[in-house]
């Protein structure tokens, strides 16, 4: 028997976990934690660095 929701079945998020996770990993860097930039592209920047070393991190501790 299936769990229920409201007379529905369970939903569940099979993809949230993932982005919530990602979200966490890119906090721990203190620049895409809290805000400080004015300029947007700055801001991408820092981002898109933190992606990458989150990448190489969790590539690295693979092999």
């Amino acid at each position: 028997k299936q769990k229920s929701q409201d007379g529905r079945k369970l939903r569940r998020y099979k993809r949230r976990w993932i982005v919530e996770r990602t979200i966490s990993w890119l906090h721990n860097y203190r620049r895409v934690g809290t805000r400080w930039e004015y300029h947007n592209h700055l801001y991408t920047g820092f981002v898109k660095l933190a992606c990458l070393f989150t990448i190489i991190k969790r590539f690295s501790d693979h092999l």
